[in-house]
């Protein structure tokens, strides 16, 4: 995965939904989740978790933003539209970790609220269906490696193998697509 200008990215964004695309974004809120963002460009947009990330990248979809509205074709733009994973806290899992996750998801439904984009909460197993995957996360890398071939799903370039976040975020985003297109 290659670094991008966030600018060229929001201005796609803009462009493309001004010309009647629908964006779909798929968010895995664990610590170690991703962000993916299909209907920007040919190739989707994976953005692993970090606040800041997440927040500019959001940002730029949010379609009460002056600077986003006026980068519009024929002045509309359709609403972006979220799928987030809807998980509980695990059995055995510690206070810490929980707490930890809870914030995490709290701070995303956040700004997804603030930047005014509708989302909808998906348990996994209800997504996982579509795609025949099972709870065993190499089952979702398999799954996304096939539907979105040349797509580059590591965390970062030095990583040696797909990371499990980003493929399950991009197939909430696929999901998203065919529930919400």
């Amino acid at each position: 995965m290659s670094e991008m200008n966030l600018d060229t990215e929001v201005g796609d964004v803009i462009q493309y939904a001004g010309k009647g695309m629908k964006v779909f974004i798929g968010i895995d809120p664990g610590k170690d989740g991703a962000m993916a963002i299909l209907g920007l460009r040919d190739t989707p947009v994976l953005v692993p978790f970090g606040e800041v990330e997440y927040a500019d990248r959001l940002r730029g979809l949010d379609p009460f933003n002056d600077a986003n509205i006026n980068r519009t074709v024929g002045g509309e733009q359709p609403l972006p539209f979220c799928v987030v994973e809807h998980v509980n806290a695990m059995p055995g899992q510690g206070v810490t970790s929980c707490f930890s996750f809870g914030q995490n998801f709290g701070f995303i439904l956040g700004l997804l609220t603030a930047f005014h984009i509708p989302y909808e909460l998906v348990r996994p197993q209800k997504w996982k269906k579509e795609f025949s995957c099972t709870s065993d996360k190499n089952t979702s890398i398999e799954v996304a490696q096939r539907m979105f071939p040349g797509v580059d799903l590591r965390r970062t370039p030095k990583c040696q193998k797909p990371h499990d976040g980003i493929c399950e975020a991009l197939l909430m985003a696929e999901w998203g697509k065919r529930h919400h297109g």
